[in-house]
Parts: C-alpha cells; sequence; structure tokens
C-alpha cells in the first residue's frame, strides 16, 4: 500500500510534466530525433531522479524523528 508523501516543496511534478511534453511532442511529429532533444529528455530525467532519491531521503528522516 502507497501512502501519499509531500513532495518538501521540489519541482517533482513540474519536471515529470516537462518531460511528457518533450516526449509528446517527438511522438507528433515526423523525422529523426536529435541528440539534442534525446539530452533534453535525458537531463530532465536525471532531474526526476535526484528529486525523487532526495525526497525518499527526507522522508526516511521524517519517519525516523516521528519514531524517536
Amino acid at each position: 500500500m502507497l501512502k501519499h508523501l509531500p513532495d518538501h516543496g521540489l519541482p517533482l511534478v513540474q519536471l515529470k510534466e516537462q518531460r511528457r511534453d518533450l516526449v509528446v511532442a517527438l511522438q507528433n511529429r515526423n523525422g529523426p530525433v536529435s541528440s539534442w532533444e534525446l539530452m533534453q529528455i535525458a537531463a530532465v530525467q536525471q532531474a526526476i531522479s535526484a528529486f525523487e532519491d532526495v525526497i525518499a531521503d527526507l522522508d526516511a528522516e521524517a519517519e525516523l524523528d516521528a519514531a524517536a
């Protein structure tokens, strides 16, 4: 069971929307995908992963503090 955890004020939702917009833009056109476009998607994905790691760490700390 997953519980809803706060995002700690980090722009995770905006980054996920940006990633979605980039991918949808590629789906709606013809022609090859440029390396620049792939780099943009990869950079946004790396930022998303980093924020998710930070959120997990903050949540773990909060749970430890609550248990103490």
